[in-house]
């Protein structure tokens, strides 16, 4: 967490705190996709709908209509420009590096959800410093990442040799860099062009966003079964606003806050991947190619390397991985 992230956490605490307790208002909900994006159906209207009768209301501001930058959703939440954000935690990765351990090839065991991989650790006390000023409502993984290309068909780690692959945050970074490749961290929202106009050769992130940013215009060759891990999300609340809240209004929060609603945003986000593999598969005009256990294995033998090797860069990162993991 940086100093300044620190000083606005706490300015806006007191400022709340010194204007007292606040009347009901509309809460202001800002994120940075358009509405079609699965955000809204599996994360947004179920919040609105647990508070629906309490007397608050959560107003929703889609693509970026409180200000543009991805990046910046979580700081937008400390002070207050909106009440509620979302956002990746790969997008400020060093403000999340115990969090950023969920994302790693083999961090989450198989048959494990990805929300209770990050509950079990915020709710140990274990993740705390790392959302300074705000309460998370939702916390939670996408999909498997796979890999998205344009004219380049991946079978093998040496079929990336030297390309460039956008990626999320620091931990798919590092993955790629494992695999010969150059790792290229933006937004999703610049995905499209960059694969369109060759600034990149393809993409490692979840199916779900083949869909919810067009890439199947720009993309036709994908790849699924590679150990590349997956892409954790927040959602967080203003803390100072969540406190001022009266009780009925947060005790309907509340009664989704959590598992509860990661556990709806995550299942969202599988769906749409799976939807999205399938309408993929079905134009034709795709090679969608599923690895074998052997072909995924020689990406393992690069890929689960560099999950030991953060996990021990991580201040007490074994611990809160064994935390997460359950044991």
């Amino acid at each position: 967490m940086t100093p300044m992230l620190r000083r606005l956490a706490a300015t806006a605490t007191a400022a709340a705190l010194l204007a007292g307790p606040a009347m009901a208002e509309t809460l202001k909900l800002a994120h940075w996709v358009p509405p079609q994006h699965v955000l809204t159906s599996s994360t947004i209207e179920p919040l609105q709908a647990a508070v629906e009768g309490s007397g608050l209301e959560i107003e929703v501001y889609p693509g970026g209509e409180l200000g543009a930058g991805p990046l910046e959703q979580y700081i937008r939440a400390v002070q207050g420009v909106a009440d509620i954000t979302w956002g990746l935690q790969g997008y400020t990765s060093s403000q999340f590096p115990r969090t950023m351990l969920s994302e790693l090839p083999g961090a989450l065991p198989e048959g494990m959800n990805g929300y209770d991989l990050i509950w079990n650790a915020y709710e140990a006390g274990q993740l705390a410093d790392e959302f300074p000023g705000t309460v998370p409502l939702a916390l939670w993984l996408s999909e498997p990442n796979i890999f998205i290309m344009k004219d380049i068909d991946v079978r093998t780690p040496e079929d990336l040799q030297g390309l460039k692959i956008r990626v999320s945050g620091s931990a798919a970074a590092a993955t790629i860099e494992a695999l010969g490749a150059t790792p290229v961290q933006m937004p999703a929202g610049e995905i499209y062009n960059a694969l369109q106009t060759g600034l990149i050769d393809g993409v490692v992130t979840g199916a779900s966003a083949v869909a919810d940013f067009r890439l199947d215009e720009v993309a036709n060759s994908y790849t699924i079964g590679a150990p590349l891990g997956r892409i954790s999300f927040y959602l967080v609340m203003n803390e100072a606003r969540y406190n001022a809240l009266p009780e009925a209004e947060r005790t309907a929060l509340d009664s989704i806050a959590g598992r509860a609603l990661s556990q709806s945003a995550e299942e969202g986000w599988n769906a749409r991947a799976l939807e999205t593999l399938d309408a993929l598969e079905a134009t034709g005009d795709n090679d969608v190619y599923y690895l074998s256990d052997e072909e995924a294995a020689a990406f393992g033998e690069l890929t689960l390397p560099v999950t030991e090797q953060i996990v021990g860069s991580v201040d007490e990162g074994q611990m809160v991985l064994d935390t997460m993991q359950g044991m």
